[in-house]
């Protein structure tokens, strides 16, 4: 015989009281009674253990609600996804202590054919390969990367809509994607994140990013005009100059005018490579550096740090030759440059980082921001795996991005609850409640109860079973 398909029972129409203290203040943004009493079904259902958390499945669990009013909440209900991540933001902001990080970073939603929008074979870091796919730009807050279980929270999110779609009217009329979205590149996009989180007054003072963002140029020099320190990724074959030989050149005045051809013009100092650099460092320049603990001991590589301009533009002999003037030629502030390797006897890629921070910034400073990326990875897999981020099945923009921010609510919510005593409704981790686990593949039997994905890293906080 097989196995009996698994059912999970309808949860209780009565609000949990702690996820019901945490949307009042919400409520305001929410026109109708019908409306936010869909967002509490919602988020009630992100947050219990179904194997699937889409309008469907939500409303054949919980009860209270259906189908058509969920989708409703998605599509046509009145309210604004931006003033409600605004507003969750402002909740969290209140209870985090400034000098935070801010970490950039995209995932990657799967798809099946053509219509969802921003849907293409575009290429995603978190499946590692080229796929039928939407990508999503997000901003996490970090307030402090020194810690073992540090406060962490979402931002905000938004869809990067490729080329394809921006510049089809057709395709972007189906969708809905509304006439002031305009094609950005993701590291444009994530300028516009950052942006959002300075209006939303976020206190942060850094930026965090991979390479797939320092190693644009554009997104550096935005860093740089915003005055915003940094940690970025880079590859080997990024350009960088060296103080010395940059204040040797701008002292360096061009030769005389000798009345014939173009007058020479004042030339860059000479441009390496990252990875030229580093292959070229001394061993005593390297040391050690543990960071944080990992699932099998200490994380710990060994380090070295030298000053200098991230740059592009190589001055070349000849006629071939660029001077400062040239657009192609850029020189940025004095700043840092990490190298990571594996310490002897182990194996790991040479990895490499530019900041902007000062000069007396200690080593494991540096060490610390470069590998608190980590924080954004953790929120896309336990929002995917937890609170439904990839189980959106609508089309349209508005619906994708209503989505993401009642996941981001959700979420935000477990940090939330964390930070509350059991008096006040939070749900502590002292009190270790069991919940209902996350069922196992259709067909297959429910596993037992175990502990909440999220204190993988931190607190342990209690899931709402799917029978609150």
């Amino acid at each position: 015989m097989e196995p009996t398909p698994i059912t999970v029972p309808k949860a209780a129409p009565e609000p949990l009281p702690a996820l019901a203290a945490y949307l009042q203040p919400f409520a305001g943004l929410f026109h109708r009674s019908e409306s936010r009493a869909s967002l509490e079904r919602y988020v009630t259902g992100l947050l219990t253990d179904l194997p699937r958390k889409n309008c469907d499945a939500i409303a054949a669990a919980v009860a209270g609600t259906s189908t058509e009013r969920l989708q409703h909440l998605l599509t046509d209900a009145d309210w604004d996804a931006d003033a409600l991540d605004r507003q969750r933001v402002a909740q969290l902001t209140a209870h985090s202590p400034a000098g935070g990080v801010l970490v950039l970073d995209d995932t990657g939603l799967p798809k099946q054919g053509k219509q969802s929008v921003g849907v293409a074979r575009q290429y995603s870091g978190t499946l590692g390969r080229t796929a039928n796919c939407q990508i999503v730009v997000s901003a996490e807050y970090l307030a402090e990367p020194s810690k073992s279980r540090p406060l962490h929270w979402p931002v905000s999110a938004q869809l990067y809509l490729p080329q394809s779609w921006a510049d089809d009217p057709a395709r972007r009329a189906r969708a809905q994607v509304p006439d002031d979205i305009a094609f950005q590149t993701k590291p444009q996009l994530a300028l516009t994140l950052i942006d959002r989180a300075r209006e939303w007054e976020v206190p942060f003072t850094t930026v965090v990013a991979d390479a797939g963002y320092g190693e644009n140029p554009p997104f550096l020099r935005g860093l740089d005009e915003r005055g915003l320190a940094y940690v970025v990724g880079v590859p080997g074959s990024f350009g960088v100059r060296k103080p010395q030989e940059v204040a040797a050149a701008a002292a360096t005045p061009p030769p005389a005018y000798q009345g014939r051809g173009r007058p020479r013009l004042l030339r860059p100092a000479p441009l390496y490579t990252v990875a030229a650099l580093a292959a070229a460092l001394p061993e005593q320049d390297w040391q050690p550096v543990s960071w944080r603990e990992g699932t099998k001991g200490p994380l710990r590589k060994r380090f070295a740090a030298l000053r200098v301009h991230w740059a592009t533009g190589s001055p070349v002999a000849g006629q071939s030759e660029r001077s400062i003037s040239d657009r192609r030629v850029h020189t940025g502030p004095e700043g840092w440059l990490l190298v990571e390797q594996a310490l002897p006897g182990e194996e790991g890629a040479t990895k490499y980082y530019l900041s902007s921070l000062a000069a007396e910034t200690p080593l494991r400073r540096l060490v610390l921001l470069a590998h608190s990326r980590w924080v954004v990875e953790q929120f896309y897999e336990d929002a995917k795996g937890e609170c439904g981020l990839d189980e959106y099945q609508g089309r349209r923009w508005d619906g994708l991005h209503r989505h993401l921010a009642l996941v981001m609510l959700a979420y935000s919510f477990l940090v939330w609850s964390r930070g509350q005593p059991p008096e006040q409704g939070g749900l502590s981790p002292l009190r270790n409640r069991p919940y209902a686990a996350r069922p196992a593949p259709a067909r297959a039997r429910a596993a037992p109860a175990g502990p909440h994905p999220l204190a993988r890293d931190h607190q342990t906080t209690p899931r709402l079973p799917a029978s609150a």
